[in-house]
């Protein structure tokens, strides 16, 4: 290979490893929930498709998956932190809880929603856990809530070797040689099949384009967000944070975001983003 390996956490690379093999998704699935969730268990809803390659370089690079008995899944990697990424979490969570269910539906239908969340960053700086997995819990009685909302949050940076399978996939997504990726598929068969996937990408130019324009969209975002936060500290008021969320909106309606997913990024509504749409 003449050129170093795609990495994993690209999004779209990471969307095309665990979104397109059921097999190695089951395994971090796996991992992470601690349940002995199998490939016929799980059924991929948002899978890439030629044309959105052409169209869409930022919208649904996330994993969505329905369960047999688990509940919905979504599975994202997150490489930059920022102000209110917190409520970002619970909002998608508590949205997919939401939507499997239409006015008039029984509430019986509801299941588990679980969001898994691998970040390149500490987002807990004070503690050295690489695996938090926060449920709704009373904690003065120690009841658990049942089949509601579960968040997991992988921080890449506190990996510590192979001591658990959770730390081992942590590992893989670190890796950037072709030795580490080799070394770490080595003895799991899963990680052979992640790795014969990355290796494949990286040796044909155009997935090689396709990974290179989502992390240039990518950087060109987080540029825009940057823009906008200093937009809104250089004025201090009201009104300057208003227009920050407004650059910020247009960017991501630039970058084929749905309306509901920026109205999570930004805090602004439904009303206020069709309105910024007619600006354009």
């Amino acid at each position: 290979m003449n050129k170093p390996p795609l990495s994993p956490i690209n999004d779209y690379v990471f969307k095309r490893v665990f979104g397109e093999n059921l097999t190695v998704l089951s395994d971090l699935l796996q991992a992470v929930l601690a349940m002995p969730v199998t490939k016929h268990d799980i059924c991929v809803v948002n899978p890439i498709f030629a044309a959105d390659k052409k169209q869409d370089k930022l919208s649904a690079l996330d994993v969505k998956v329905e369960t047999r008995d688990y509940g919905v899944i979504d599975v994202e990697i997150q490489l930059e932190y920022y102000d209110d990424l917190w409520k970002r979490f619970q909002y998608y969570t508590a949205r997919m809880y939401v939507d499997q269910i239409r006015s008039g539906d029984d509430y019986a239908k509801l299941t588990r929603a679980i969001s898994i969340v691998i970040t390149d960053f500490s987002f807990f700086m004070h503690d050295i856990a690489y695996h938090h997995r926060f449920r709704m819990y009373d904690a003065q009685n120690g009841l658990e809530y049942p089949g509601s909302i579960e968040i997991n949050i992988l921080e890449i940076p506190k990996r510590r070797g192979n001591i658990s399978k959770v730390s081992h996939w942590l590992e893989f997504f670190a890796a950037r040689t072709e030795e580490q990726f080799m070394q770490l598929a080595q003895n799991d068969s899963a990680m052979e099949q992640a790795w014969g996937i990355i290796k494949h990408m990286s040796a044909d130019e155009q997935e090689r384009a396709e990974a290179e324009a989502v992390e240039k969209a990518r950087r060109d975002m987080v540029a825009r967000l940057h823009s906008a936060e200093m937009l809104g500290h250089t004025k201090g008021l009201e009104e300057g944070k208003a227009e920050g969320k407004a650059e910020v909106a247009l960017a991501m309606l630039q970058g084929g975001l749905s309306i509901e997913q920026i109205s999570g990024f930004t805090g602004l509504t439904a009303d206020e983003i069709q309105g910024l749409r007619k600006l354009q």
